[in-house]
């Protein structure tokens, strides 16, 4: 009789063990009912400074929570961690990039994400606070650039479009440098620097080529650049997921909420997306 009862005691335990196992894995999973019975579910996204927080927390995230997300966010400041906290695990999407410079981070950092859905982008432009005109160049005006490949070669076109210098053909994006211009007729002196310090660097040169991104988080006007990139679809910015994780529901409704008609009208009717690059998906 007694080693029945150690026997149930010891079954009871077992099943009880078992259950809060099942418990916790469903509470890491994110998953559950809220009181009125709709599945809850989290979604961990990241930015980096510029206009894409806001553009998603007031376009995008209404329109997941209405499907039962919670959101929670994070922010960085530079370009390698947010992908590899994407590539770990750590949050499930990012908005900051360019496809070829996620092409770049996998490449150095031996992962694999993907871009799933292009989002309005503000293009690179050309600023100054010392010239109002183009027509000023100078020999020797100093001109910074951003010092990361990808980066480098979108400021170099612009330069090449605004006449000041030529470029080498078939230029490896991953590859570019000083050394693909061919011609500088006004002896421009380049000076390269992390892309976030553009804006910084506007006070000491002639020339600055600034990032979009950059150039609205600290409050520049895209209208206010004496030259903007003739951006192409290569250069439009993308939410980055991992690519195990492509055909996931909750990549699938980030690009369902990217594409509503709410998010649309959210971008059309505020003035500060003026001049933005607008993806295919927009109905113009």
């Amino acid at each position: 009789m007694k080693k029945k009862w150690i026997h149930s005691l010891l079954l009871v335990t077992a099943v009880a063990l078992f259950t809060a196992g099942c418990g916790n894995n469903n509470e890491a999973s994110g998953s559950g009912s809220d009181s009125s019975g709709q599945e809850s579910k989290t979604l961990r996204i990241s930015f980096n400074p510029g206009p894409y927080s806001d553009q998603f927390k007031n376009g995008v995230a209404p329109y997941l929570e209405k499907k039962g997300y919670t959101i929670t966010y994070k922010e960085f400041t530079d370009g390698i961690q947010p992908n590899v906290a994407v590539a770990n695990g750590e949050i499930d999407a990012n908005v900051f990039q360019h496809s070829l410079y996620l092409q770049s981070i996998n490449e150095r950092e031996k992962i694999d994400l993907v871009g799933v859905v292009q989002v309005p982008t503000p293009p690179m432009g050309l600023y100054s606070k010392k010239h109002t005109s183009l027509d000023e160049v100078s020999d020797g005006d100093q001109i910074n650039l951003p010092n990361e490949p990808v980066n480098m070669l979108r400021a170099l076109n612009v330069l090449k479009d605004v006449g000041w210098i030529t470029l080498k053909d078939n230029i490896d994006p991953l590859q570019t440098s000083l050394a693909d211009i061919t011609s500088n007729p006004h002896k421009l002196k380049f000076i390269a620097t992390e892309p976030a310090q553009g804006p910084r660097a506007l006070e000491d040169v002639d020339y600055a080529a600034i990032q979009g991104n950059f150039a609205v988080s600290n409050n520049i006007k895209l209208t206010t650049a004496l030259q903007l990139e003739n951006m192409t679809d290569p250069f439009t910015n993308v939410v980055a997921v991992d690519s195990k994780n492509k055909d996931a529901q909750f990549v699938k409704d980030i690009i369902e909420g990217y594409h509503s008609a709410e998010f649309q009208e959210y971008i059309k009717s505020k003035p500060d997306y003026e001049g933005y690059r607008l993806p295919s998906y927009f109905k113009q």
